[in-house]
Parts: structure tokens; sequence; C-alpha cells
């Protein structure tokens, strides 16, 4: 039988229908600190979906404060793992939501945080595999945002513990997922070609450098989408930067991408 629910979920985390995703993590505020100040907060959440955005990913007490109006175009992701930058072990992830709590927020996906190679590795994969069982039960889209993080990791864009990475978020069953990019950049698609889901790429270039030409690369590795936050974020005009990356990811088609200088300008 069709999961209808979880098709229809599915559906809405894509704007434009075509399986390609521009999400924005707003889940900061738990890790590190206020994303932005409380007064700019609905201003912000506006700008992203003006711009474009599939999807926003907030905690639940934040999903709690969104006007229904504001994500008039724009699908609710929420966070269900925790841990911040004050913890005696900064890669320890904790759930501290379910999935039922997302079905009455009116949800459309739920993510779980795994960092492979940390010291409580073995907890963070069990809580991803009872959040995929729930999710199966509820029809709830799954992203497992799963890198290699911790004291056994050498090297965490490495291509081959990327795809180790992203085949266990398949294995364990989620519908999504978001990792890391692998270094050099050009490898990143041994990762996709691994990788039986749609892969999200995380973040912008390490180097600080231009973030959308990042992002045309990398949806013409393979990737199916990008989980971009803090460079939108802090942005001056985050409008603006999302509506540049939501050209991106939705015009890559068939191995093919706007060049930068296009969106820039708005050319066609």
């Amino acid at each position: 039988m069709t999961d209808i629910g979880k098709s229809f979920r599915m559906r809405r985390l894509s704007v434009a229908g075509d399986g390609r995703y521009l999400f924005v993590p707003l889940d900061h505020s738990v890790s590190d600190g206020p994303v932005v100040s409380q007064a700019r907060w609905n201003g912000l959440l506006r700008a992203l979906v003006d711009g474009g955005a599939d999807a926003v990913v907030v905690h639940k007490g934040r999903a709690r404060a969104i006007a229904p109006d504001i994500l008039r175009h724009c699908a609710l992701v929420v966070h269900l793992s925790a841990g911040t930058v004050h913890a005696a072990d900064t890669d320890a992830k904790v759930l501290v939501g379910d999935v039922e709590e997302a079905v009455r927020l009116g949800a459309d996906a739920v993510s779980v945080h795994v960092n492979l190679g940390s010291d409580t590795e073995h907890r963070q994969l069990k809580d991803l595999g009872t959040v995929a069982a729930s999710c199966d039960l509820w029809n709830m889209p799954l992203l497992a945002m799963i890198y290699p993080r911790g004291p056994r990791i050498a090297d965490p864009h490495d291509p081959a513990l990327l795809a180790h990475a992203v085949n266990i978020a398949a294995d364990l069953g989620a519908d999504l997922v978001k990792t890391s990019v692998a270094l050099p950049m050009e490898r990143m698609a041994e990762v996709v070609n691994s990788c039986p889901l749609p892969l999200l790429a995380a973040g912008g270039p390490p180097d600080g450098s231009d973030l959308v030409s990042h992002g045309t690369s990398l949806m013409l590795a393979g990737c199916r989408g990008l989980a971009v936050g803090r460079r939108i974020f802090s942005s001056p005009s985050p409008s603006s930067l999302v509506a540049r990356l939501a050209a991106v990811v939705h015009a890559a088609e068939a191995g093919t991408a706007p060049h930068p200088s296009t969106i820039a300008t708005g050319a066609a």
C-alpha cells in the first residue's frame, strides 16, 4: 500500500514539485544561541519564504510560535535532536522531541542528527532507528543529518566516510539525508552516486567563498538540494540570497545549472 500521507508531505517539501530541496536550518538557537533577535524573527521567516525556501528546520517550541500564514509556501521540518556548545561532549546529541509531537504541530517532516565517530554514536544511531520506526507509523518523512564528526574522525570531508554516513541514513530508514561536502569537491559525485536517498549538501564553502557558485557545483555533482543556515540568516539580505540559491537548486536538471553570473543579474 502506498503511504499517501508521506507522499503528500514529501511533495510539500519541494515547493516546485521537482524533488529538489532548499532547506534553511534555524535550529542553531539550541546549539549555539539566538539566530536573530526576537524582534527580527518573523521578518526573517517571511524573507526566507519570499525568497523561495522549500523548508525551514526548527525545534518544536519555535514551531509553536510560527504564525500559520508565514509558512504559506514553505514546509516545516521539526528537529528532534539537541546538544549545545557548552556540553562536556559537543558531539553528543539527545532526542528532545518525538514524531507524534511533530504531527500535532503540523510538521511536514522531522529531522535527527547523528555524529558518526563520536563517543555517543551508538545512542545516536539507536535514536535514528527509533524515530524512523515512528515515522513509518505516522507516514512522516525523516531527514537524517549525519556527519563524520568526533574523536575517531581524521578527515570529516573524506568521500569514503561521507558515503558510509549517507548509506547509514538509508539503511536505518531515512527518506532524505543531509551531510557535509567532500573535499576536494570534485569527489562529491562519488558520495552522491553511493547514496540511494536524495542528498542535501550542508552549509557553505569552508573558505568563505561565493555561496552561489558553491551551490551550483554541488547541484552539478548530483546533489538533490542544499541545506544552508548561518550564511543565509546572517546575510544582510536573506531573501535575495535565498532566491539566488533557489534558482540554482530548482534549475539544476539533467546535469545542468544556471551560471552564477546569470543568477546574480537576474538573467534567464
